[in-house]
């Protein structure tokens, strides 16, 4: 029976079976070392004569588990069986059992069936995953229900800019830039609650360490609510589980990447300004005056709010109406109960209050210069009557970039999508 890596300290003094990747060899004379990968950890193999295999051949050894304060873990294991179950060619375009700092990131990428066997890169999915369950258990214990959308859409429903066309049979589609409008009919079905892990797609020509083409969107929209504040208070619940699940559960990956998350405490002091408020320190923290918000801004402004507050988060309300969709509910005629979250210098989130008055939202329609046609599924949600809700969506590679400090967000997409790259 086999055992895992992490288990073999229950096992010291006993015979046990394991199976892996072979991450590096060295011969010493008539013995070999060789370190084996598994996916809970690493051990070290004592063999007898050379290893007649290369490094990332997958095999199969047996022995007795024995303590060695030199070896990774403080454990060997002496083997007496060893079977070869799959030998890796020679020629292995990247170096698994390497820093992957010392690779570009285009080399990452090109090969990335191959670097994300190496375990500081592998790290950051395993991390990433405990947000999505984090994340999802933290909705469901708030009474959401979580939802799965169309991605393909029949209209070009927000205004047609940023949407891929797809050849759909006889006709042409589009990839949803986010499950919006299908998350506001589940709120006007009855659900009341309800959240989405899923793809959302943007056809923006953007080539920048923060922006993919694909990317996976945890989307959330709750029914009477009073404001954006609301929605705020509830992303403030949901960053203290997933921060206080990583801080416990994902220590190890932390410490790769020498990392840290925000104590809950902390989560508690994020502080939140208006659109203008935020202009104004953006101003005085760059030196010059400035009109909207832009990345340096983003990077000030979560500066400010760590030295002001000892957490690098901003929740930033009350953006104008020319920034935000057609759909968001009016503050006034210039400013809506919209909201963006910054997370140490970048955009996590943007949601706000939805408007769910009928003839309110027909005016803005009108407002925006949008079709009424091609909107008509979406205006039946609202003829009906629909409760007041709103929504956010926090994007789960930017999330796991910030957590990390991540370079580049593409670092955070298993298979990562933009104007070069569609494959593998």
């Amino acid at each position: 029976m086999r055992t895992l890596i992490s288990e073999l300290k229950e096992h010291l003094g006993r015979q046990v079976s394991v199976c892996g990747w072979v991450h590096r060899i060295r011969e010493l004379g008539k013995i070999s070392f060789v370190l084996l990968r598994d996916r809970s950890g690493l051990i070290q193999l004592v063999l007898d004569g050379k290893a007649d295999f290369p490094v990332e051949s997958v095999i199969s050894a047996a022995g007795t588990v024995s303590e060695n304060e030199k070896a990774p873990g403080g454990l060997e294991i002496h083997v007496a069986e060893i079977e070869l179950m799959a030998r890796a060619a020679l020629d292995l375009p990247v170096p698994v059992n390497q820093d992957p700092d010392k690779l570009s990131l285009d080399a990452i990428l090109e090969h990335r069936i191959i670097s994300l066997r190496n375990p500081k890169i592998l790290s950051i999915f395993r991390l990433q995953s405990n947000i999505l369950k984090f994340f999802a258990t933290h909705m469901r214990s708030e009474g959401f229900t979580e939802i799965k959308t169309s991605k393909l859409i029949g209209t070009e429903t927000e205004g047609g800019t940023g949407l891929f066309s797809v050849d759909y049979f006889d006709s042409r589609v589009y990839l949803a830039q986010s499950p919006q409008f299908y998350k506001q009919a589940m709120i006007s079905s009855g659900l009341e609650r309800v959240f989405e892990i899923g793809h959302a797609y943007r056809a923006e020509k953007h080539e920048t360490p923060r922006h993919l083409n694909e990317y996976v969107s945890l989307d959330v929209e709750m029914a009477f609510i009073h404001s954006e504040q609301d929605l705020m208070d509830l992303e403030v619940r949901i960053l203290k589980t997933i921060f206080k699940g990583l801080a416990e559960e994902n220590r190890e990956e932390l410490e790769i990447w020498n990392a840290s998350v925000p104590g809950i405490d902390l989560v508690d002091q994020i502080p939140r300004m208006t659109h203008d408020r935020a202009r104004e320190i953006i101003s005085i923290e760059g030196g010059r005056k400035v009109y909207e918000i832009n990345p340096e801004g983003e990077r000030l402004l979560c500066d400010w709010a760590l030295r002001e507050h000892g957490i690098e988060a901003v929740f930033v309300y009350s953006f104008p109406r020319k920034k935000r969709p057609f759909y968001t509910y009016p503050l006034d005629q210039r400013s809506t109960m919209s909201f963006d979250c910054l997370f140490r210098g970048l955009e996590i989130t943007t949601g706000g209050r939805r408007i769910n008055e009928y003839s309110m939202l027909m005016d803005s329609i009108a407002r925006f210069s949008l079709s009424h046609e091609s909107l008509s599924d979406y205006i039946q949600i609202f003829k009906y009557g629909c409760p007041p809700h709103g929504g956010f969506a926090i994007g789960l590679e930017r999330l796991t970039q910030k957590i990390l400090s991540l370079a580049n967000v593409k670092e955070a997409s298993l298979f990562p999508r933009d104007r070069r790259r569609v494959r593998p």
